[in-house]
Parts: C-alpha cells; structure tokens; sequence
C-alpha cells in the first residue's frame, strides 16, 4: 500500500467512526427528548451545556432505575380519588386551606407509589423519567402553594393550583387529567364564578 492509500484510508475510517459517533449522539438526544418531553428543554435551559443537561438527565434514569415503585391497588386508587373529590368540594370554601390539603394530599401519593418526597428538586427529578409531561403543572402549583403560605396568592391563583396539582394526581394515579370531566375538575371553576360576581 502506498503512503497516499495509508492516509485516504485512515481518513475514511476517521470519517465513517465520527459519523457514527454522531448517529449515537444524536440517537441518545432523540431517546432522552422521547422520555422526558418538556422536561427535557427545562433541564437543557437550567444547565450550562447541552451534554451537562444530558449528563443531569441519564443521572435521573440511573436513580430512578434504583427506586422501588408501587403500583396503587384498586382500593387505594379509589380511596385516593375518593379523596380528591372531597378536597375538590372544600374549595368553594375554604381555597387557601384546600391548596394546602391538595399539596398534602399529591405528597402523600408520590410516598405511596414509592418516590422520595423529601427536597422539592430530588422530588422533580425522580419524578420526571415517568412523569415529565405534568412536571410544570406540578412546579406550577408548588411555587402557587409557597406563595399562598406568604398571604400572596389570590382565589383565582388558588383555583389554578389545584387544577396544576390535579394533573399530576391524575397521571400517578394513572388517569388522563383532560379525558375525564368530573365534578371535582368543576368546582374550581364554580368558585371562580363565585368570586367574580
């Protein structure tokens, strides 16, 4: 083999193996979106560099690989939505209390199924690789719920923390939040309508 056919092969190979580093790139960047849906862009804005949000997100997959998930039974599904319909109710009186309640009440079902709910952010975390896609109804009504604590939310801020803590309650209890029309997803707007009469 001549010096020339060494160097044009060398460059081919050089080519064909950063082409295929980049197909894997860009594989594991396609696998991670598909995962992680908005939570994805979230996490790629909060960090320095795309590979550090990659990095930050393959980290999440690797602790929530650890965790012990439990599926809810019948009884406690029912019990749990039994639940929300009663909080749902006590809306119309009592909004700033019933925030409260609903943040109780989603902690209490994120313990259940087996999830940390100690830190706000290790919670968002272990929570976003099966429920990225209502994270921000859930980060939503959280910073709502810190800003009921300091007297700062109004009722129509309250009935939108319920309706962000709903959405997640639905996905953990397995449900589709917007292919179910119930009663309880009617109060708050019935208080809404209350409160600007």
């Amino acid at each position: 083999m001549s010096p020339t056919q060494i160097v044009v092969t060398v460059l081919v190979i050089l080519i064909v193996a950063a082409v295929a580093a980049a197909l894997v790139v860009a594989g594991r960047r396609r696998a991670l979106r598909q995962r992680f849906g908005p939570e994805y862009d979230h996490v790629i804005a909060e960090q320095d560099s795309r590979s550090a949000a990659e990095r930050e997100l393959r980290e999440r997959e690797r602790r929530h690989a650890e965790l012990e998930l439990i599926p809810l039974d019948p009884t406690a599904r029912a019990r749990y939505a039994e639940a929300w319909e009663e909080l749902q109710v006590r809306f119309v009186d009592s909004p700033a209390e019933t925030v409260g309640q609903a943040d109780e009440l989603v902690t209490r079902l994120i313990a259940e199924r087996g999830y940390p709910t100690g830190d706000f952010t290790d919670q968002i975390a272990h929570l976003s690789v099966e429920h990225a896609r209502t994270l921000s109804h859930y980060r939503d009504a959280h910073e709502i719920h810190l800003r009921n604590s300091r007297g700062e939310a109004s009722t129509e801020d309250l009935r939108q923390a319920v309706v962000h803590y709903r959405a997640l309650f639905a996905d953990l209890l397995g449900e589709e939040p917007a292919a179910r029309t119930t009663p309880e997803q009617r109060q708050p707007d019935a208080a809404h309508d209350a409160t600007n009469r």
